[in-house]
């Protein structure tokens, strides 16, 4: 159990700082709070609330990990803790709230989605955890649609539709087809940029700021719907990249082989 607890810096040093570890752990423990409320809040139909408690655990999510490099505290414990964590807020939360903001009008067929959602965000956890970063170029990208996304992408949906008001029929139709896609996301081998190492901002700093301040300002002229369009372009970007990348290959082939017949 000690050996759990026990930080490690960036030179791969033992930490002395016993109580280091603690401020990425209570950041995680808020992630698993917000994704607990919109457990909640989806059970007594508070529609909104639930949505925009995920999307605060997916900022509590982010902080977490990037505290623990950045104060060189990352642990065993905290890795499994932040997995657990992300089940309950980009897991269960999310696949609670499709069902009963929009498919339990389905029946069976509804809390089977949900179940898949569930599942499948389960099976993206347990492959990242296994796999870590040992992937070639995974430092760059995710392979798979990064579950904070796809709960992110499931609680703009439901603020986009209050929003406008869309009616129950073309939600209920909406929601299913978003819970299939982005279940398949997550365990296709789809990549996606991490954006882990933004070595752009690094290297401007004051263009940095300014990108930031102007992202922030077009997410404040509406966020319910700028929110939405930034996290639809986000999980499917992967592939369209995808398609990308398989007409580049063709069109190599098509290259190789016209240069073969030559020869």
């Amino acid at each position: 159990m000690k050996k759990a607890f026990e930080t490690v810096d960036k030179r791969g040093n033992k930490n002395p700082r016993k109580g280091a570890y603690l401020l990425p752990n209570l950041l995680t423990s808020a992630s698993l709070f917000a994704g607990f409320y919109s457990l909640v809040a989806s059970i007594n139909g508070n529609f909104l609330a639930a949505a925009w408690a995920i999307l605060v655990s997916g900022i509590f999510d982010g902080l977490d990990g990037r505290v623990a490099r950045i104060t060189g505290t990352t642990s065993k414990f905290g890795v499994e803790y932040d997995s657990l964590a992300d089940l309950v807020a980009f897991g269960v939360a999310p696949g609670i709230l499709a069902f009963t903001w929009g498919l339990q009008t389905y029946g069976r067929l509804g809390w089977l989605a949900g179940f898949l959602y569930v599942a499948t965000t389960a099976l993206r956890l347990a492959r990242f955890n296994t796999l870590g970063s040992s992937g070639p170029g995974s430092k760059h990208y995710f392979t798979g649609l990064p579950c904070p996304s796809a709960a992110a992408m499931l609680a703009t949906t439901v603020l986009m539709c209050q929003h406008f008001g869309i009616p129950g029929p073309v939600r209920h139709y909406g929601v299913l087809v978003l819970v299939y896609t982005l279940s398949f996301l997550m365990v296709s081998n789809v990549r996606y940029h991490s954006f882990k190492e933004m070595r752009w901002f690094n290297q401007h700093p004051f263009r940095g700021i300014i990108a930031f301040l102007l992202i922030m300002v077009v997410i404040a002229i509406e966020p319910k719907v700028t929110l939405f369009l930034m996290f639809f372009a986000y999980c499917f970007s992967g592939p369209l990249l995808y398609s990308f990348d398989l007409m580049h290959l063709r069109n190599k082939r098509k290259v190789v082989d016209k240069i073969g017949i030559q020869d």
